[in-house]
């Protein structure tokens, strides 16, 4: 596996971070602000550097390159595999509803001969997520895991956009498969957040809508918590998401608010939140945050390590809440992956409006949001 690095800035145009491409077919990681998505421009100029590759692009709330996380850049990851080979699927969404049909209709394309792995970059406001992982979950065969994320759009919860080989819109959802014995995969999630709160059961919610909790209306229960800051939602929200316990799981879900609806008192969430499930408010633990990242880290690499393989690429998604409440922190959970992984090992992300990853020791993908998720590739040849 050969890995090659650029990065444009408004300040300084196009820059080399590293790496020698050969020539011919590779696979591209392109990660910027949705102004950037929307500069026509600077993407066919983005295009005309890998005439023959697969372009994979999405709008951010924050770019990750190397050891740093940047704003309105755009960070550009390409990889040029020596015995693994790759498929990319796309598919459009236009409602969160059709989430799972989209789900089914990825595994369907990509399920063949060799998968091992799949990567998924959808946008993030119209799709369910978790709907998305579980359908991927279901459909794709048995041994085959997934990462990936949810388009950003800072904080500001407008639109999304994703795009392969073309102009970035809303309402793409794509999913690279990768083939062949070659390819090792490693992967971790861990969030960081404190619990607090009294703990209450969802009575009514229609998937990732909430209407009650406890039988009282789970927008006004919340604005109570959030005291003066209720004026600020959804944003707010991003500093005080919720733990979900359905007790299918072993560890708690995190889920974050995507909006509000003050006429039928509801939220929506990036992923479900089914009746019947217990949360919880969650607050910030600047440490724990940090060394949940570490922890994703510790995950990934010991996933990968076992083959013997040292990670040739690490894909960071954390999410935009985290991004806020670190602040000038931020490149403290980006250096402390680096402990585990080296210094020597190229890094490319962003922040997102969700991630997907298997918890530690599964290989069930889930939706999260708040999580730093790591995804480590390698190749044996």
């Amino acid at each position: 596996m050969k890995v090659e690095q650029r990065i444009w800035t408004s300040k300084k145009g196009w820059e080399t971070k590293g790496g020698d491409l050969p020539e011919g077919k590779a696979l591209v990681f392109a990660f910027g602000s949705r102004e950037v998505m929307e500069n026509e421009s600077l993407i066919n100029e983005l295009l005309a550097f890998y005439p023959k590759g697969d372009v994979i692009m999405n709008s951010t709330s924050g770019e990750i390159l190397g050891d740093s996380v940047y704003d309105d850049s755009l960070v550009v990851t390409a990889i040029h595999f020596e015995k693994t080979t790759y498929e990319v699927f796309s598919v459009d969404i236009k409602e969160n509803a059709q989430s799972s049909a989209c789900g089914e209709k990825i595994a369907a394309a990509l399920a063949k001969d060799g998968l091992k792995h799949v990567l998924v970059i959808s946008d993030g406001g119209l799709v369910n997520g978790s709907e998305l992982s579980k359908s991927l979950n279901d459909h794709l065969p048995e041994g085959v895991t997934t990462t990936g994320g949810l388009a950003g759009d800072a904080a500001r919860f407008e639109k999304t956009y994703v795009g392969w080989n073309g102009a970035p819109r809303q309402g793409q959802i794509l999913g690279v498969g990768l083939y062949g014995e070659a390819i090792e995969v490693g992967y971790g999630s861990v969030g960081g957040w404190d619990p607090f709160g009294t703990r209450r059961k969802v009575t009514k919610s229609d998937g990732n809508v909430l209407y009650e909790l406890d039988g009282k209306s789970a927008l006004e229960l919340y604005k109570l918590y959030l005291g003066d800051m209720a004026k600020e939602l959804p944003g707010a929200a991003l500093r005080f998401p919720l733990s979900l316990s359905t007790g299918e799981d072993e560890k708690s879900l995190v889920r974050t608010i995507l909006s509000i609806d003050e006429e039928s008192q509801s939220m929506t969430f990036a992923g479900d939140v089914p009746e019947g499930a217990t949360v919880q408010l969650m607050k910030a633990n600047f440490d724990k945050l940090i060394d949940g990242a570490y922890e994703a880290a510790e995950s990934g690499y010991g996933t990968i390590s076992k083959t013997g393989k040292k990670p040739e690429l690490a894909l960071l998604i954390s999410c935009v809440g985290r991004k806020l409440v670190l602040d000038q922190r931020i490149d403290e959970e980006i250096e402390s992956v680096l402990e585990i992984i080296g210094d020597d090992v190229p890094v490319s992300g962003f922040y997102s409006y969700g991630e997907l990853a298997p918890f530690a020791g599964f290989s069930s993908c889930r939706l999260h949001n708040q999580t730093m998720t790591i995804t480590l590739l390698g190749e044996n040849v």
